[in-house]
């Protein structure tokens, strides 16, 4: 039964949970970390780790891509971003990290994203990101927003992209276009392709099921949120705490599993994921992997220049995100940020090993077992 309390005469409001609000309660067995499997598979593609990087500039390059592919997980680029506009990306992302560095006008960095992604999409340029992920054997997957996913996707098909991730701050079923443009329906529109789809975000039970509708292989839940990099919160009033929302998802995926008599959706947690105690209870309350933003942007391999921003950030009427300073000194390489070895005692570095402790500490042996481990929620 939903906790539902008062909140005004006549109205009311669910109560819900952060992350930070529950904890995992461990069975009675324990296992050895050496005994867990941390691998899941997305349609036709296994991977080693449930991370996936989030598609924004400031974190994935074709190069980082590659370097976390590498390392079993999943780099997405963002199809709409600056690396299909310009060709010397790194020396753009080098000024926007200057400008920030100096901080002398706080706007100064989102102005001059938004100049940055005012110029035209050339089709060569993202052709030869994409191409480049490709050829170093990795999978490829690209997002593009629900506006713009039916003028774009032709063009990555052809340059050979493994996965689309249609994805958008909110996003619906069916998007309905400005004036006379066609909607987007995904139903349809993810029924005539050849590669499986992951869409999202979406924080509500409802819309993630009928997202699993239209055919999505994945549905991503939350917005990216990290503190003091995302405010969809203060800029759109909308927001569901992630622990609830990822396990109304999970709800979802229970419901449509019954529906289609066993058509499995992988939910993809994104938002408020800091520390390896936090994917872990990600994945506790439902979610099959996570996928990260500032805590992978902190490798030495991210192009942020020690900076992270979502790529909503450059929005170019209504910016949904600042920039958020990641690293204070010498950064760590991406093996530490993933797998350690870890130095700090806080569990943002070695997520992938904090998971596997929590998994072990838990008695559980994979992903899938170990969203049934118990849960409590701090008074």
């Amino acid at each position: 039964m939903r906790d539902l309390v008062e909140i005004g005469m006549g109205r009311t409001a669910r109560r819900s949970y952060e992350l930070d609000d529950i904890d995992i309660v461990p069975s009675r067995r324990t296992r050895s970390s050496k005994e867990v499997s941390t691998a899941w598979q997305l349609d036709a593609y296994r991977f080693d780790i449930p991370i996936l990087a989030h598609p924004t500039d400031a974190l994935v390059s074709p190069e980082f891509a590659i370097e976390l592919g590498k390392r079993g997980g999943l780099g997405v680029i963002n199809g709409e971003g600056l690396w299909g506009r310009h060709a010397d990306v790194a020396a753009k992302l080098a000024q926007v990290a200057e400008l920030a560095d100096s901080d002398v006008d706080a706007d100064a960095p989102i102005r001059l994203l938004q100049e940055l992604h005012a110029a035209p999409l050339q089709p060569n340029l993202l052709a030869a990101a994409v191409a480049q992920v490709r050829d170093a054997g990795v999978t490829t997957a690209v997002r593009v927003s629900p506006q713009n996913a039916r003028t774009l996707t032709p063009l990555l098909l052809e340059a050979g992209i493994d996965l689309l991730v249609v994805h958008g701050t909110i996003i619906s079923a069916e998007h309905v276009a400005h004036g006379d443009g066609e909607p987007l329906n995904l139903k349809t529109f993810i029924s005539e392709l050849d590669v499986p789809v992951v869409a999202g975000g979406v924080i509500d039970h409802r819309t993630a099921l009928h997202l699993m509708r239209t055919g999505a292989a994945g549905v991503i839940v939350g917005y990216g949120s990290t503190q003091g990099a995302t405010t969809t919160s203060d800029v759109l009033g909308i927001g569901v705490p992630m622990a609830t929302a990822i396990a109304d998802a999970a709800a979802a995926r229970r419901d449509y599993l019954d529906e289609t008599g066993g058509r499995y959706v992988h939910v993809i947690a994104d938002g408020d994921i800091d520390s390896s105690g936090d994917l872990a209870k990600a994945i506790a309350c439902g979610a099959d992997a996570a996928m990260l933003g500032a805590p992978l942007a902190v490798a030495e391999e991210a192009p942020g220049g020690g900076w992270y921003w979502p790529s909503a950030a450059a929005h170019p009427s209504l910016p949904r995100g600042a920039l958020l300073p990641v690293s204070f000194g010498e950064r760590p390489s991406l093996d530490e940020v993933l797998t350690g070895p870890s130095t700090d005692p806080f569990g943002a570095l070695n997520l992938v090993g904090g998971l596997r402790r929590s998994m072990a500490k838990s008695g559980y042996s994979d992903l899938k077992e170990f969203q049934k481990v118990g849960l409590n929620v701090r008074g």
